[in-house]
């Protein structure tokens, strides 16, 4: 029987391809490892893979011209690039080379395995994310509404805050994607054709992110459903609220937001909003 995927990973014997192929996420698929980037074209050549990914022994550089080697010979090819160190240029020509997802050293197996499913299973490949201007402090970009898109824009934005050290990054992505995600759901509705735009500024003092929707925006009133707007002393009562609108279970995204970052400030339609966290 012909597998329903293949899963192509660079530098053979190296830990990322044991991942790849003990997780339990990737059943029906079949994990083919080779040693360096000769041997990866020949496999191109002569067959096709779902994805792609890189060794983490090789530079970004070596990893993106491989790839358009790659896309020379399976245009539709997603690739995830390990790395074993990233310069913000390093996420931004990552970014405009529409590679599916980076991480760099050391690698939690968990998120990469799980991104090679999720590549795996999008079927209706597109990159999903635009850069729009990029310098080193600055990097704005769209994207489209989709759930997957969102998760990929998360991984570059991570690898863009390497200077934040680990706790502190973990909770402003945290907050950084609860926008995120109400930008695409409440904003666009998940729908694929409409974008979000968003920008990530590096100043000496502090690390905004702006998110803007294509939605009509909201007032504060119409958040009963969200956590942010429940009473004193009621930290559920906009369960209720989702539940007779038919909204799934969460809400508290606003909230969390707010406890993480400095500053939440939204603009007067309520369709884009800044995270500001000040950097010690």
């Amino acid at each position: 029987m012909e597998p329903m995927y293949r899963v192509l990973v660079i530098g053979e014997g190296c830990e990322a391809q044991e991942w790849v192929k003990r997780t339990a996420a990737l059943p029906d698929g079949v994990v083919e490892s080779v040693v360096g980037r000769v041997d990866a074209l020949g496999r191109l050549r002569r067959r096709s893979y779902d994805v792609v990914v890189t060794s983490p022994c090789t530079t970004v550089d070596e990893d993106l011209a491989l790839v358009e080697e790659m896309r020379r010979l399976r245009p539709a090819i997603r690739v995830i690039v390990l790395a074993p160190r990233l310069t913000a240029e390093d996420v931004v020509a990552a970014l405009k080379a529409k590679v599916f997802a980076v991480f760099t050293a050391p690698f939690e197996p968990l998120e990469v395995t799980d991104m090679v499913k999720r590549a795996v299973e999008d079927r209706d490949w597109r990159s999903g994310i635009e850069v729009v201007a990029a310098r080193r402090n600055w990097i704005s970009v769209r994207a489209d509404c989709r759930l997957l898109t969102a998760e990929r824009l998360l991984t570059f934005m991570n690898e863009l805050s390497s200077e934040v050290a680990t706790p502190e990054r973990d909770d402003l992505m945290l907050a950084f994607r609860e926008i995120l995600l109400n930008a695409i759901e409440h904003g666009a509705g998940f729908d694929p054709e409409k974008l979000v735009e968003v920008s990530a500024v590096r100043t000496e003092r502090a690390l905004v992110f702006y998110v803007h929707d294509p939605g009509p925006g909201f007032r504060r009133e119409d958040l009963a459903h969200a956590a942010v707007s429940n009473p004193p002393g009621h930290p559920l009562a906009h369960m209720d609220k989702r539940a007779e609108e038919g909204l799934r279970p969460g809400g508290f995204g606003i909230l969390l937001a707010k406890k993480i970052v400095d500053e939440l400030i939204y603009n007067e339609v309520g369709n884009a909003v800044l995270l500001v966290k000040h950097m010690r």
